[in-house]
């Protein structure tokens, strides 16, 4: 681990397609918090240095008292199943709705930003898409967000995602779109957007794509016959994605550490 990189700490870590993102961006990941103990085992393999933790609801506690400084950023890509079109949209009624963990874990870490990842599903569900953007303001966030493709990162598939970036209310900086072309949207506080993300687009042949991700490529081989590794290789998010957001957020705090100091 680099020691002089900033830190991340990635919640609903699964087998660490955020971890991996975040790295190649630039970041050092301290801890990852995973209940599935397969995923948890794909994380000691390849995160062997990184500290990590079974449960999202326990997690702030446990990181009280031990000294830690805050991260710069928190990543969360919580359960889908509650806002999924695939299953029964029960919304914040769902038990597999986490987002009050992430909340107390934002108290408690104090990072800088947030980055989460969910389906595009949760932005017609109102009441819970209020409650995260009225959490964040009441936190100190601004927050912008979008629905992206993965096959927009090179990845030889289309599946798309809602990505928020969570930043602290009343940075410096131009009303840049997020996605151009639109797309893009803001809480009503926010201040500014992340520079540049469409301008940086790439996209690759599925062979090419699959060459950068070797850590995925390697999982997926033989997963017809391991019910779990389709599981946990499904629900991961695509590096490619991450490490593209995670070099426009490190950018972003580089920046505002030049304009203020801090």
């Amino acid at each position: 681990m680099n020691t002089f990189a900033p830190t991340a700490v990635d919640l609903f870590a699964g087998i660490g397609g955020f971890s991996l993102g975040l790295t190649r961006a630039g970041f050092a990941i301290t801890h990852q918090v995973e209940i599935n103990p397969f995923c948890r085992s794909v994380l000691a393999r390849h995160f062997p240095e990184v500290t990590r933790h079974d449960d999202v609801n326990t997690f702030p506690q446990a990181w009280t008292g031990t000294g830690h400084a805050s991260p710069v950023l928190v990543c969360a890509g919580a359960p889908c199943q509650p806002f999924s079109t695939e299953g029964k949209r029960r919304g914040v009624n769902d038990e597999r709705w986490l987002w009050p963990a992430v909340v107390d874990t934002l108290r408690v870490l104090r990072p800088r930003y947030l980055l989460m990842e969910n389906v595009p599903a949760l932005l017609a569900d109102r009441h819970a898409f209020g409650i995260i953007l009225a959490d964040l303001a009441a936190l100190g966030f601004d927050a912008q967000w979008a629905v992206l493709s993965a096959a927009d990162f090179g990845a030889p598939h289309p599946r798309e995602r809602l990505i928020l970036v969570a930043h602290p209310q009343g940075r410096d900086g131009s009303q840049r779109d997020l996605l151009g072309q639109g797309r893009e949207r803001r809480s009503p506080l926010a201040a500014g957007g992340l520079p540049g993300l469409a301008a940086h687009h790439r996209r690759r042949a599925a062979d090419d794509w699959m060459a950068r991700q070797p850590d995925v490529a390697r999982l997926a081989h033989g997963i017809p016959r391991q019910l779990d590794r389709l599981h946990a290789l499904g629900n991961a998010v695509v590096p490619a994605l991450v490490e593209h957001i995670g070099r426009l957020i490190l950018a972003d705090h580089t920046d505002s550490i030049a304009r203020t100091g801090r």
